[in-house]
């Protein structure tokens, strides 16, 4: 399935629920939501199926399941591994705070996820409470203890660079990759929903990193569909990889689409632009033929260097 650009569109991205069991400064409001969305309002698991069905038919072959926390809704895990067993879905990962990784562990691995990236911006047990608003450090390193023993790898931790919180521990974080289960990659931090105005003060360049490490080599891109550009230690065998949504643009390569939890497409991360697919299912439309549409106006890049902007919190969206 290409767009109008000629980009082969084959990743979707699926949010599972806009709740989540952390409250990250930079994600969500202190007091949580405030307007949760209804049972009715949420697309229903079966009703994901259906359109990840339609998507897979239209030749999408990598699923991300996020949330929120994808883990805090019943039935995550099962739905995970019977999108698994659709022809054509050649892989299927999931995005996680890492929060109920351990009691979740064995069962993903039996559903057949493929691979696990972990939210992870500190790996100090303070800073860590201070950034979440009261999370627990010490579950998400059991986590990720838990996936290494049942032999899942690579282990992608996901850093968001926060200017006078973590750049202090840049260094911590790129030894882990010394340990060949664990890769890294710091993001930078994007004015999205509630972070647009924290994104002002703390932002910082992935340059900073590069910067920090000195003796990061950069290794070959083996995807040219990945944000990220890697690094890597001379010893070490996990990778370092910088995404730049900011600084360096990897729209020209952009191969994914968004399914929010309430069954809004999103063709864009950095766009309010949205089709609303739960319509189109309740109402009996053409799932397909619409989906193919819109893929056909998704735009060429983000303006993000303008400050456009978008309204909705990442958690409504989907990481």
């Amino acid at each position: 399935m290409k767009d109008s650009f000629g980009r082969e569109i084959n990743y979707l991205r699926i949010s599972l629920t806009d709740r989540c069991n952390l409250r990250c400064e930079y994600c969500m409001p202190k007091d949580g939501i405030k307007n949760k969305v209804t049972h009715d309002g949420m697309l229903s698991l079966e009703e994901l199926y259906q359109v990840t069905e339609a998507f897979v038919n239209l030749g999408i072959s990598k699923i991300r399941f996020t949330g929120g926390e994808p883990l805090v809704r019943y039935g995550a895990v099962d739905l995970m591994g019977k999108v698994g067993e659709l022809d054509g879905v050649r892989e299927v990962t999931l995005t996680t705070n890492g929060i109920l990784l351990d009691q979740y562990a064995e069962e993903l691995v039996k559903a057949g996820v493929n691979r696990i990236n972990i939210s992870l911006d500190t790996l100090d047990e303070e800073k860590y409470s201070l950034i979440t608003r009261g999370g627990n450090l010490h579950r998400v390193l059991a986590g990720i203890r838990r996936v290494k023993e049942l032999g899942m790898k690579p282990i992608k931790l996901n850093t968001v660079l926060i200017g006078g919180f973590n750049d202090d521990e840049i260094c911590d974080f790129v030894e882990l990759t010394r340990d060949g289960s664990i890769d890294v990659r710091f993001i930078e931090l994007m004015p999205i929903g509630e972070a647009a105005s924290f994104a002002k003060s703390k932002f910082i360049p992935n340059s900073t990193v590069l910067e920090k490490v000195p003796g990061l080599v950069p290794i070959d891109r083996e995807d040219p569909s990945s944000p990220a550009t890697y690094y890597r230690l001379k010893d070490a065998e996990g990778k370092v990889g910088l995404i730049n949504p900011i600084s360096c643009k990897f729209c020209a390569n952009c191969n994914r689409v968004r399914l929010t939890a309430t069954g809004k497409l999103k063709l864009c991360l950095h766009s309010d632009r949205e089709i609303d697919l739960r319509r189109i299912i309740r109402e009996g439309g053409d799932l397909e033929q619409t989906i193919e549409n819109a893929i056909l106006t998704k735009d060429e890049e983000h303006h993000l260097e303008n400050q456009e902007y978008i309204k909705r919190s990442m958690n409504s969206i989907g990481g």
